[in-house]
């Protein structure tokens, strides 16, 4: 992979096809949904709202909580590994995005590799609800190089950081992980074609999870500031990702977007005039999942038939940093 990196400001950014003679195919996804449902009629008992002024602001219904970061990742993982049909000796990489892990050390990739029996590297990262889309970028490069096959996972608790007094908030997030399973690709007709990222730094404050006396407070979200970016960011980014594969968006059969609020996704296609039936929505059932969120609507776009092999992909993540980062790739 190669990029080259320009700065404008606080603005970094990274973009590139693949130049490597072995890139890097997405073989397979795996997703886990935890069993508990918190419904808006739930936060109707808990706070002054309603399903109609949640729904309205986010298309939202309903939520899933429970588990730990580290079950749930470990259970897309092995749902993602056993549908790709390689052997678990070929996976030399396990990488975990997430901003809520259980633990500060040992990461929770070094629990995904154990709890799979893998032998290999693992490691953390946190570009927020970006992560997976970054993760993605990360496991090519390092496809691209030696390794033979990785595991890339996406997966946040947001319920364990969320503060619940406050309803601006509270009612967007949700638990759950998506997994795919990447492999070195020589030929390149398929897998990754091409990728952006980009942060700007300069903004952190619009979107934080701040730390108090040694814990996770609550998401702090200036809503209406954050959209504008987001919104911008997003859609520089998937043009410069699409560009970079030789493609246009006539091409993509669907956009996996992070599930942050059906309002920024249809902003988002409205904003790069793509058909909003190609971008793939669940949120109203899984809420604000992070970093969980890009997979787990890659893993019902494969189910519905909506995304088939050698169908073209995007995967657009962008959340706190401000960070974002794109991925075009043909799927399988």
């Amino acid at each position: 992979m190669s990029g080259t990196t320009a700065v404008s400001g606080q603005v970094g950014r990274g973009a590139g096809p693949p130049a490597s003679s072995v890139g890097s195919r997405l073989l397979s996804v795996g997703t886990a949904l935890p069993d508990g449902v918190l419904t808006n009629a739930d936060f109707e008992e808990m706070m002054a709202t309603s399903d109609d002024w949640i729904r309205s602001r986010t298309g939202i219904g309903e939520r899933r909580v429970g588990g730990t970061t580290t079950s749930l990742a470990i259970e897309a993982a092995a749902v993602a590994l056993d549908r790709s049909g390689i052997d678990r000796e070929l996976i030399d990489l396990v990488i975990v995005a997430t901003q809520t892990p259980d633990d500060l050390c040992p990461s929770t990739a070094a629990g995904v590799q154990h709890g799979l029996g893998l032998t290999c590297g693992a490691f953390d990262l946190n570009a927020a609800c970006a992560g997976f889309s970054y993760g993605l970028v990360v496991a090519h490069s390092m496809l691209g190089s030696s390794m033979r096959a990785a595991i890339v996972v996406g997966v946040d608790r947001m319920t364990a950081a969320t503060n619940y007094e406050d309803r601006t908030t509270a009612i967007l997030f949700g638990d759950g992980a998506g997994a795919v399973v990447m492999t070195a690709e020589s030929t390149g007709g398929r897998g990754v074609q091409a990728w952006d990222t980009g942060t700007d730094g300069g903004h952190s404050d619009i979107l934080r999870s701040p730390i108090k006396d040694g814990r996770v407070t609550g998401v702090e979200m200036n809503g209406k500031v954050l959209f504008k970016h987001m919104v911008r960011y997003a859609c520089t980014s998937a043009c410069r990702a699409v560009e970079q594969a030789g493609l246009c968006f006539d091409d993509v059969t669907a956009v996996l977007a992070h599930q942050a609020n059906q309002r920024i996704l249809d902003a988002v296609a409205d904003r790069l005039k793509v058909d909003r039936g190609k971008f793939v929505s669940v949120i109203e059932h899984t809420g604000n999942t992070s970093a969980g969120s890009v997979p787990l609507a890659l893993d019902a776009a494969v189910e519905d038939g909506r995304v088939r092999s050698g169908d073209a992909i995007l995967l657009l993540g962008f959340g706190g940093g401000l960070s974002w980062a794109s991925t075009v790739a043909i799927w399988q």
